[in-house]
């Protein structure tokens, strides 16, 4: 699959699809019951929250079927990790009638446990997911991943989005310590290009993709012990 042109026609970005199923009852309920009666950008901010904090932010959960990273998926599951969630939020928009798309770049993120360092083998995070969506005449860009929660327990400032400027992760937490560092753009979708990421994951993650065939052994971890462990530390 390959990325969209900056000026294509916004309409296809608001067709459903495979992934990013807009037409599933539970996404235009979701859409209903969280996007408010105000202007595309407010609904738009309201959405944005409550993927970012009502869907949690859990790495382990990786799939490899194509059906677990289906918008409706990921809601039925209330939790996910940057791409699903992204996905997600991408879905509930265009149910509201906001165009939306998905974002992809490369990034080294210093917010890890030792189970996902050792599975992953690199702290680069191939293929992080992020939303795009066309208000006021522009796109912009927002990253729903980390719920606050989560913030809060790794000292982080959690990712505000107001619609109108792009919100992309902090280089730095709140200690000033390094957070997150992105290396490489790899442009905006209409969907989730899936044999690319699947592709990109068995070269840069033979381990964690050998695990996940054999037994979804990194999933089976728990993420809130394991930060609770790190944070520790």
């Amino acid at each position: 699959m390959q990325p969209t042109a900056e000026l294509e026609p916004v309409e296809p970005f608001l067709e459903s699809s495979f992934y990013i199923d807009a037409d599933a009852p539970a996404i235009q309920r979701f859409a209903r019951d969280h996007a408010g009666t105000g202007d595309d950008l407010s609904r738009a901010v309201w959405l944005y929250y409550a993927v970012r904090d009502g869907i949690r932010y859990n790495p382990y959960a990786v799939g490899v079927e194509p059906a677990s990273f289906r918008a409706s998926a990921v809601l039925a599951a209330g939790e996910g990790w940057c791409v699903p969630k992204a996905v997600l939020l991408a879905a509930v928009c265009r149910a509201s009638g906001i165009p939306a798309r998905l974002g992809f770049a490369d990034v080294r993120n210093h917010l890890s446990t030792e189970r996902l360092r050792e599975s992953m083998e690199t702290e680069i995070f191939y293929f992080h997911g992020y939303t795009t969506i066309f208000l006021e005449g522009r796109w912009v860009k927002a990253t729903p991943a980390f719920n606050r929660a989560l913030c809060d327990k790794f000292g982080l400032r959690p990712l505000e989005f107001n619609g109108r400027e792009d919100s992309i992760y902090h280089e730095f937490d709140q200690a000033g310590n390094r957070h997150m560092e992105y290396l490489n753009d790899r442009g905006e979708y209409p969907d989730l290009p899936f044999d690319d990421i699947m592709a990109v994951f068995r070269e840069h993650y033979p381990r964690m993709m050998a695990q996940l065939n054999a037994a979804p052994a990194l999933a089976a971890g728990d993420w809130q012990a394991d930060v609770e462990r790190e944070i520790a530390r």
